[in-house]
């Protein structure tokens, strides 16, 4: 089992909210003295490599982030992605945020069923959401609403001008349930 390249995974999947060392630790169920050579050998492969992501601790969590000679080279394609149209995944996203904001991203992963974290960063470009604060959940994740921007964009005056989603209570959907799924009572 290739620890550092699993670690490079946990950390790839886990984009800006990085991971803690204690949680490193029990998902690779590892002692300190192992993690320690983990995270040196990935940090110095990205380091010996021209590569263009590094590895850092930024506050109490390990993170892949981008390295900062290339920051130049990231506004641009900030700037160039800013004139782009919002595509069906980007728009599910933010529906998904302005329904029920404040929300993390990982909620909006669960609501989604894949990983939100290029879309959430596409529309913190755009002005379209931003962090406004973290959560008291555990690892504290960041909190995610509109902007005023996102009025704007949508004509509208404020969230409550959203349209109401009406979710379909199909009685036949229930009828199935008990028939198929419920036991029988003797």
């Amino acid at each position: 089992m290739n620890h550092v390249s699993i670690l490079e995974s946990l950390l790839f999947v886990v984009g800006d909210e990085g991971l803690t060392i204690n949680e490193i630790k029990e998902i690779l169920n590892i002692e300190d003295n192992e993690i320690k050579e983990i995270i040196e050998q990935l940090s110095n492969s990205y380091n010996e490599n021209a590569r263009g992501i590094t590895l850092t601790i930024l506050g109490n969590r390990l993170k892949l982030i981008t390295k900062k000679e290339n920051k130049n080279y990231i506004q641009k394609l900030s700037v160039l992605d800013k004139n782009d149209t919002l595509t069906d995944a980007a728009l599910e996203t933010l529906a998904i945020i302005a329904y029920n904001q404040p929300i993390t991203r990982i909620m909006v992963d669960e609501i989604r069923g894949v990983s939100s974290s290029y879309l959430i960063r596409k529309l913190i470009c755009k002005n379209l959401i931003s962090e406004i604060g973290r959560s008291e959940a555990a690892g504290r994740p960041v909190l995610y609403a509109t902007t005023s921007l996102f009025l704007d964009y949508f004509g509208l005056k404020s969230i409550s001008d959203l349209p109401n989603i009406e979710i379909s209570s199909d009685d036949s959907v229930k009828d199935i349930y008990k028939s198929k799924y419920q036991e029988e009572s003797i």
